[in-house]
């Protein structure tokens, strides 16, 4: 049987973040830009969407007089993420319950 999927992480770029932050302690917009090969205006709208959910703690700075902002994976998230994952080996045929 198949188990439902966060729809939340369901979204390619979301799922990207997600995973980039699990494998990081933490990670700056720029460097998650980089590595998704998103725009930055989308890339702003789904770290929205991860933090308003609770998986992504972000602080916001400044280095100089440059605007800093940091994500970091929270303990809902990486649940979240873990979940998804499990949930989606049942559409891969190696969940047997």
């Amino acid at each position: 049987m198949f188990k439902s999927l966060d729809p939340l992480l369901h979204s390619q770029l979301r799922l990207a973040v997600v995973s980039l932050l699990i494998s990081v302690e933490e990670a700056d917009f720029t460097f998650i830009k980089e590595k998704t090969e998103a725009t930055a205006g989308n890339l702003s709208v789904q770290i929205d969407k991860l933090e308003k959910a609770g998986y992504i703690i972000v602080e916001k700075s400044f280095k100089g007089k440059r605007p800093l902002t940091t994500c970091k994976i929270s303990k809902k998230g990486v649940e979240a993420f873990e979940k998804y994952v499990e949930n989606l080996k049942s559409y891969l045929g190696k969940d047997k319950s």
